[in-house]
């Protein structure tokens, strides 16, 4: 027993003693591994370029890294994957025989690896043949064809360098593709390399297809939008309009910013070639379903089309793609947007203090495409209602809104109770190519009638005034500009209808920013207006101009400055104001500003009494546009006013 018993124990005491022994191995050996490091690299580049030396650094370190995760087993594997790597990375730098060494040391830090590159010439294009093969190769594309081999990115003489090498030929197909041969793709693409020489021969083949038209308009996805709609946009004549990728994305973002759609896809419809295809196929192959023969149709028109070189070259696809012009469908393909929406809006300001919004819209009305707009605002100065019908662009781009309105204002003495109707044509066109100047013009008719209240006067005035704006914004962010001008014209000429009391009225307006170093902004602004009438005529209230307030001269009660009359200021017949403000913004999104405002509102110029306002305040910058809280003091009222506005939307 006791034999027995001192047995058991002698061996339970020795498996505790290994359990023990392979516990301390494992945890020597995990802090082993914990103590690893990456290798340090020390290269010496040996005259490549930075640029090559980057390449180098940048794929060797990646290699380098994995060191932390491999036994001892596997770092003599990833030593020579570096150097296999440095060879590869000097090859797609044009550095076909060089002589690369790595040895591996150990410091007091851990293992060293030190890289001697010794490159060798660099390779450079010895010779280059380029070559288009299909419609593009007409008289009418020679100039094209010249264009594209003077654009070509990698020419005779040039270092050879793979990413020049494939930006190069795509740069190309694209710009081949993008433009009247959709289906272009690249039929050879070969880099020949003489490492002896340090030389490389490329050789390019682009096979254009057959120039593309657009064929008819195919719609899918409307439901209640009517689908006459898309041709108040997508305007073409069908079988003679050329194919032009850019032309079909301005479609496609114009379609997309109506209220009618959340999503538009506009795009050649091959489905027309494929069913040519499939027919061919099933000749070929008569045991084959429709079904395979139409994929492999579908797969080889995605290739032709992505610029690919596997395309069938046999049967009607070959034919099809080795025509002068070919008709292919135009497709659109939408997801309607919710007829119905209610905004609902509220904030303060200094101007006019609490003030909410509530708006309805709705984007088809009887069945027709128009967008109803209506809804009321209120804040202590003003309510109003009104309801709105924009119709769709006509074919010259205008856009039409018919619209009226019942309004009640009353400020600084002047109360008025408005109802109105008429009609407003706006038209926005941009610059040429990448511009990024935009013209805006606005054409308005507006019937109203008014009652008049202030002081001891008092009267009604129907009246019919058309109005002209022409507007020109060159700036590089509308919503918070730092760079650019805007400049706007307008005029007006209207009558009193009862009777011939002619009026008329020419406004100017202008704003130029201009960045400072990394962040701030100086901004110098100006407006001038002025109104003929004789002196017993009668005019609308918003046809006269009063000025003072956040937006305009600040320090000053909003439009307090204007022709006074017993106490009242109502609008005047000539205006003038000027501003110069800098910004200083200390992080992207908060800053401060200094400014300088001047102007008045008066009878005549000569009459006028400049205000002036000076100030600093807060600037915050948000999505919606900068927020501006400033605290002004106005020299002629001696009195310092503070102007903000603040708002959400629901």
């Amino acid at each position: 027993m006791r034999v027995g018993a001192g047995r058991r124990a002698w061996a339970i005491q020795k498996g505790c003693n290994w359990i023990a022994a392979c516990g301390l191995a494992a945890l020597a050996s995990g802090a082993a591994a914990a103590d690893r490091s990456p290798p340090e690299v020390t290269i010496d580049p040996g005259g490549v370029p930075p640029t090559v030396l980057q390449a180098v650094s940048s794929s060797v370190s990646h290699i380098a890294a994995l060191s932390q995760d491999q036994d001892g087993g596997e770092i003599d594997r990833l030593r020579r994957r570096a150097r296999d790597v440095t060879l590869t990375a000097l090859a797609t730098e044009g550095y076909f025989m060089p002589e690369v060494t790595l040895e591996a040391n150990t410091d007091a830090l851990g293992e060293t690896w030190d890289i001697t590159i010794r490159p060798g010439e660099r390779a450079v294009i010895r010779r280059l043949e380029l070559r288009f093969e299909g419609a593009i190769t007409g008289p009418e594309f020679e100039a094209r064809r010249r264009e594209l081999r003077e654009r070509w990115g990698l020419p005779v003489g040039q270092p050879f360098r793979n990413e020049a090498w494939e930006s190069s030929k795509r740069e190309l197909l694209t710009a081949i593709a993008d433009v009247d041969f959709a289906l272009a793709r690249m039929r050879t693409s070969q880099a020949s390399v003489d490492p002896e020489a340090a030389a490389v021969d490329l050789e390019v083949v682009i096979a254009s297809g057959p120039k593309v038209l657009l064929g008819e308009l195919e719609l899918e996805g409307f439901d209640e939008v009517p689908s006459t709609l898309v041709s108040r946009y997508v305007r073409y004549s069908p079988g003679t309009t050329p194919y032009d990728r850019r032309q079909l994305i301005n479609w496609q973002q114009e379609l997309q910013r109506t209220v009618f759609f959340s999503a538009v896809e506009l795009e050649l419809d091959t489905r027309s070639v494929i069913r040519a295809m499939s027919d061919d196929n099933a000749a070929v192959e008569p045991t084959g379903d429709a079904a395979t023969a139409e994929a492999t149709a579908s797969a080889a028109v995605a290739v032709a089309a992505a610029g690919g070189d596997s395309a069938p070259r046999g049967g009607r696809f070959a034919r099809f793609m080795d025509s002068e012009v070919a008709v292919v469908p135009l497709k659109a393909t939408v997801i309607e947007a919710p007829r119905h929406r209610l905004d609902i809006a509220v904030g303060v300001d200094s101007d006019v203090g609490p003030r909410a919004e509530l708006m309805y819209r709705q984007n088809v009305v009887a069945g027709r495409a128009v967008e109803l707009q209506t809804g009321i605002g209120l804040n202590r100065y003003r309510q109003m209602a009104f309801a709105d019908i924009h119709l769709p662009p006509n074919p010259r781009g205008y856009h039409d809104k018919f619209g009226s309105l019942i309004e009640h204002h009353d400020i600084q003495g002047q109360d008025v109770q408005r109802v109105a109707g008429g009609w407003v044509r706006t038209q926005t066109r941009h610059g040429a190519g990448d511009s990024r100047v935009v013209y805006e013009t606005t054409l308005g008719l507006i019937g109203s009638y008014e009652r008049v209240r202030y002081a001891d006067v008092r009267y009604s005035l129907p009246s019919l005034v058309a109005t002209y704006e022409w507007l020109r914004r060159d700036v590089d962010n509308k919503y918070d500009p730092r760079d650019g001008n805007l400049i706007a014209l307008g005029a007006g000429l209207g009558s009193a209808l009862n009777g011939l009391h002619p009026f008329s009225r020419l406004k100017a307006r202008g704003q130029m920013w201009w960045p400072v170093g990394e962040r701030d902004v100086f901004t110098i602004r100006g407006e001038v207006g002025k109104v003929w009438a004789n002196d017993n005529t009668r005019i609308p209230a918003d046809f006269g101009f009063r000025t003072g307030g956040a937006r305009t001269i600040r320090g000053y009660r909003y439009l307090s400055l204007g022709e006074e009359v017993n106490g009242a200021v109502i609008g005047a017949n000539a205006l003038a104001v000027a501003s110069v403000e800098y910004d200083h913004y200390f992080t992207e999104m908060w800053g401060m500003g200094v400014f300088v405002d001047a102007g008045d509102a008066a009878s005549t110029f000569r009459d006028m009494d400049i205000a002036v306002g000076i100030g600093a305040g807060l600037r915050i910058r948000t999505p919606a546009g900068p927020i501006f809280v400033d605290l002004a003091y106005a020299l002629r009222d001696k009195r310092v006013r503070l102007s903000f506005s603040l708002g959400i939307a629901f």
